[in-house]
């Protein structure tokens, strides 16, 4: 699949989307005559993100566009020339010029599944140079992808299955790839569109956007629309100057309100007009580029009124400073009784969107019972991941040769675990999460039913757990290069991370001091485990 052939292959990484460690690494390899070992890597976190209990695994359609894409062109193997030393030999770049991922095997774990430290996301095997040089790209390609996904499950459980959540972070966003993956993983992770409208032509992610304060503001009062006229919706009679109309309307919810009919801005108002002669299907008002009680509001009922008439109605208005639970409130309360005094029905439930720096705390509020918000817009809190900014994710060797490899330091908590391994989820017969068990791949898969004895993280002695049911976690993705099944579309991976949330228990879900979930340990893995460590031992 080339990249040139994929309408979204445009936003892969590059080969060269790497550490000049990993040209450097594979230099030595060649010299070493071990660019062809065979070897195995595993991809993984070592802590869940924000203080909570889970992470999504995200990312996988990104790998595999970057994997079957791979491949080091001339200008690509130039540069390298020019960064590794000169006296280089010139039968490494040759070699570099045939490197293709035709070898490699991934497995991984499903776009939208949830994911718990030391469970590979992805394993890749294949020649050992090769699986070297992929380290940094699929490191970069799955790490945001996840956390961010996560964060928007995170934002997502906040506010309830009920609120319609934008994400609009792009202009906040760490540069145009970091907008793109973070549209289309926020997305993934819960959120109903995206206002980058990018991630809709290559990902299929909804968008939605209507009006800025500058296109109000740009307004004075005194425009003339070329063509005021706006014909019924029904298509039949006449059509009627919508800015005239509104100044009629504009004098009946002022006596309504109690205000003055000079006091809402003549420029707000034509604003509101202009926007409703272009979208009249698809009216919003930005209440809040002057003031929401004393203009946005009643301009809007003006417009909005006038659309009805001519059998239209308002899709929503907008809110961006200020108390916006409590002038959700307000304004529902208005459009209440707006509805009754001008026996408009449908006007009493316009939906109100709001926006403004809105965080967990503040989405808290928002989701909050009685609150009237209907949409609510966020930016830079899902983009940039302000609580933690990286998931952490490392890309260990755990076998060469087919002998497995370890890392064995001072910290315990960097050092890995050996082996080619196999991952499997135990369940209750409620269908809830037990546990995630890590064994050797040669190991037979465990049964339901069965009583299978693990090995907790630091536990002195082993434990026995009998699943009700037993679901492999690591699939088979590329094969030699080749697509094993085709990838889930983003909305079917996107309703699998609802499916897997409503598995973990409300213990695990809650956000704030989750209980940790179980990864485990088969007594074999653990026996390896402990008889390397203590081949390593003095």
């Amino acid at each position: 699949m080339a990249a040139e052939q994929d309408p979204e292959g445009r936003a892969a990484a590059r080969p060269l989307l790497t550490d000049l460690y990993q040209a450097t690494m594979a230099l030595g390899y060649w010299r070493a005559g071990r660019a062809r070992d065979a070897a195995e890597f595993e991809l993984f976190f070592r802590r869940c993100p924000f203080g909570g209990a889970f992470a999504l695994a995200a990312g996988l359609r990104d790998c595999v566009r970057f994997l079957r894409a791979f491949r080091l062109r001339d200008a690509d193997v130039q540069f390298l020339a020019s960064v590794l030393l000169p006296d280089t030999d010139p039968a490494f770049f040759e070699h570099l010029r045939s490197l293709d991922c035709s070898e490699v095997t991934v497995r991984a774990l499903p776009e939208g599944s949830l994911a718990f430290p030391g469970v590979p996301l992805l394993q890749v095997s294949g020649p050992l140079l090769v699986v070297q040089l992929l380290e940094t790209p699929l490191l970069c390609l799955v790490s945001y992808a996840s956390l961010v996904a996560t964060n928007a499950a995170r934002l997502r459980l906040i506010a309830g299955p009920e609120k319609r959540l934008l994400e609009m972070g792009l202009r906040r966003a760490q540069g145009p790839d970091g907008g793109l993956t973070a549209s289309t993983y926020s997305y993934l992770g819960g959120f109903d569109s995206s206002s980058n409208v990018l991630a809709g032509q290559l990902r299929g992610v909804p968008v939605a956007g209507t009006l800025a304060h500058s296109f109000v503001t740009s307004f004075s009062g005194s425009e003339v629309p070329p063509d005021p006229m706006l014909a019924p919706a029904a298509g039949e009679g006449p059509g009627v100057d919508l800015a005239a109309k509104a100044q009629v309307w504009l004098e009946h919810v002022c006596a309504h309100l109690g205000l003055g009919v000079q006091e809402p801005h003549p420029g707000e108002r034509a604003a509101f007009v202009a926007y409703a002669l272009a979208f009249p299907r698809a009216f919003q008002g930005l209440l809040d580029s002057y003031s929401v009680r004393r203009s946005g509001l009643p301009n809007f009922l003006a417009v909005a009124l006038a659309l009805g008439e001519l059998g239209y109605r308002a899709v929503g208005v907008r809110l961006d400073s200020g108390d916006l639970l409590q002038q959700a409130q307000e304004i529902r309360k208005v459009f209440r009784a707006a509805a009754a005094q001008f026996q408009v029905p449908w006007l009493e439930s316009v939906p109100i969107a709001v926006s403004n720096n809105i965080d967990e705390e503040a989405l808290a509020r928002l989701a909050q019972e009685g609150s009237e918000v209907n949409v609510i817009g966020i930016g830079t809190s899902v983009v940039t991941c302000p609580q933690q900014p990286s998931l952490g994710c490392v890309y260990k060797l755990v076998a060469v040769g087919g002998q497995p490899r370890m890392k064995l330091t001072e910290d315990p908590e960097k050092q890995t675990l050996p082996g080619s391994k196999a991952a499997f989820r135990l369940l209750g017969s409620d269908g809830s999460l037990l546990m995630d068990v890590l064994q050797l791949a040669e190991e037979p898969a465990p049964q339901a039913g069965q009583e299978l004895r693990v090995w907790p993280p630091g536990a002195q002695e082993p434990c026995t757990v009998r699943p009700a049911q037993v679901e492999p976690l690591l699939r088979l993705c590329l094969q030699q290069g080749q697509l094993c099944e085709p990838l889930p579309s983003l909305a079917e991976s996107r309703a699998l991370v609802q499916l897997s949330l409503s598995q973990l228990s409300p213990e695990h879900r809650r956000l704030q001091s989750p209980a940790q979930y179980q990864v485990v340990l088969s007594e074999r893995l653990q026996a390896l485990v402990n008889s390397l460590h203590a081949r390593a031992s003095p």
